[in-house]
């Protein structure tokens, strides 16, 4: 303010000296009797007054050009107040930048949120969203800024939640074009303003609904041979029974017991699986071994009602698995076993081993059973999941085989492959990487 005070006094002075140099010209020329004193301050102060003006024009002009260029330094109240219009405009383009900038970061921080982030305006066109919630909602970030999202987003539900008050909890929809499991929370803010905050829960919701089916399979699984002991020492404990009709329960009772306790050992080896790290391959299991293994296994299960063919001793010689035994042995014994169950009795069963160019080792179990349809190999991994559930349990299965082969291979870096036809039998291979692979000298 002192600054423009002491800029128009000089500007002032500036006048009057040019008031007070024309009136000296004008007695010097007319003379001390004529008005050519007067007449020529009138020019001085007219001049004056020009040039004045002139600097006020050139700083309207600065102004109206949207100041790109400097600001014009004069040594007058224009030209101070120029220098404290462009002073002015510095600060608060900086200003205006660092808000942008915090803006810029704010929202860069949203779009990284594993959340799902709408913003919408009073009537519900969009305003901004990241690309979280440009999926969930099948959105384009850019394209769609400013449509109303319930021009874009039909489902009934969803525009329902949007026109009803906002709620504390946030509330699950099935979007069924998309397959997603969304939990949708709306919030108020400002004049009117609505933030959409979405979050995939399809995982989720597939695991509670895995976990709900595997305890009541579980129930279901145990309930069923605990019925069958129950009614059986009831028996025994009412009724008069001969030798072999007492020999013949005992022999039921005790294949259900063993069938509990089979179905008791996988679920804990499925919670062992699933508990512990993944096996080091710095600790080699001999090949040959885990095969003998199978074929007692294999052959103690068949009693002879099959043909069974294993790889000859030379082809696995020397070849080394590295990880941990008992998953390996648990993982070959379990494919083994279900093509002997599966098989009818007279048909084949060849489990092979061969080492690929790229260094991948394959065991392989083949059988000439009854087959799987296409549409059940998919599932065929799943926990309690059966392609004939009276025929699977008819055979001493548990339906936790295949489960328990998948978490073993998966724990191994290994791959499973299945290729099945009804009527002509099954084929399950189990690929190892080369660096699970080793031949001992």
């Amino acid at each position: 303010m002192y600054f423009i005070v002491g800029r128009t006094a000089f500007s002032l002075l500036i006048t009057s000296l040019c008031a007070v140099l024309g009136h000296l010209l004008g007695l010097w020329w007319w003379g001390p009797l004529n008005w050519g004193a007067w007449i020529g301050a009138g020019i001085g102060v007219v001049l004056a007054g020009v040039r004045d003006g002139l600097r006020g024009h050139r700083v309207l002009e600065w102004l109206r050009s949207g100041h790109s260029t400097g600001a014009p330094r004069y040594r007058s109240a224009w030209g101070e107040l120029a220098y404290r219009i462009e002073r002015a405009l510095v600060l608060r383009d900086k200003a205006l930048t660092g808000e942008q900038q915090r803006l810029a970061e704010f929202l860069s921080a949203i779009e990284a949120s594993p959340n799902g982030v709408l913003m919408l305006d009073a009537k519900g066109h969009i305003t901004w969203c990241n690309s979280v919630a440009a999926d969930h909602f099948g959105l384009d970030p850019e394209r769609d800024r400013g449509q109303r999202v319930t021009n874009l987003v039909r489902m009934p539900a969803f525009v329902e939640l949007l026109q009803a008050p906002p709620q504390a909890e946030p509330v699950t929809l099935l979007f069924q074009p998309l397959g997603l499991m969304l939990s949708i929370l709306v919030r108020s803010y400002g004049q009117g303003l609505k933030l959409v905050l979405s979050q995939d829960v399809t995982e989720r919701h597939r695991a509670e609904g895995m976990r709900r089916d595997f305890v009541a399979n579980v129930s279901h699984e145990i309930r069923t041979p605990l019925t069958v002991l129950a009614g059986f020492v009831e028996t025994m404990a009412s009724l008069p029974l001969t030798d072999a009709e007492r020999q013949r329960v005992l022999g039921l009772m005790t294949q259900q017991t063993r069938r509990m306790q089979t179905l008791v050992s996988d679920l804990l080896t499925l919670a062992q699986l699933e508990g512990s790290p993944r096996p080091m391959a710095d600790h080699w299991v001999e090949l040959a071994d885990l095969l003998a293994q199978v074929a007692g296994e294999a052959h103690g299960l068949s009693q002879g009602r099959h043909r069974l063919g294993f790889p000859a001793d030379e082809e696995v010689a020397g070849v080394q698995i590295g990880g941990a035994q008992s998953e390996l042995l648990s993982a070959m014994t379990n494919l083994a076993t279900n093509a002997v169950r599966y098989t009818p009795e007279g048909g084949s069963i060849d489990i092979t081993w061969c080492t690929r160019d790229s260094g991948e080792g394959v065991y392989e179990v083949r059988d000439t059973g009854v087959g799987i349809e296409r549409q059940h190999l998919p599932r065929l991994t799943e926990r309690f999941y059966r392609v004939d559930g009276s025929r699977s349990r008819e055979t001493g299965g548990t339906g936790l085989g295949l489960s328990i082969v998948k978490h073993v291979v998966q724990r191994h870096g290994a791959q499973l492959e299945v290729d099945s036809e009804p009527g002509k039998g099954s084929s399950f291979r189990i690929v190892f990487p080369a660096v699970r692979l080793r031949r001992s000298a």
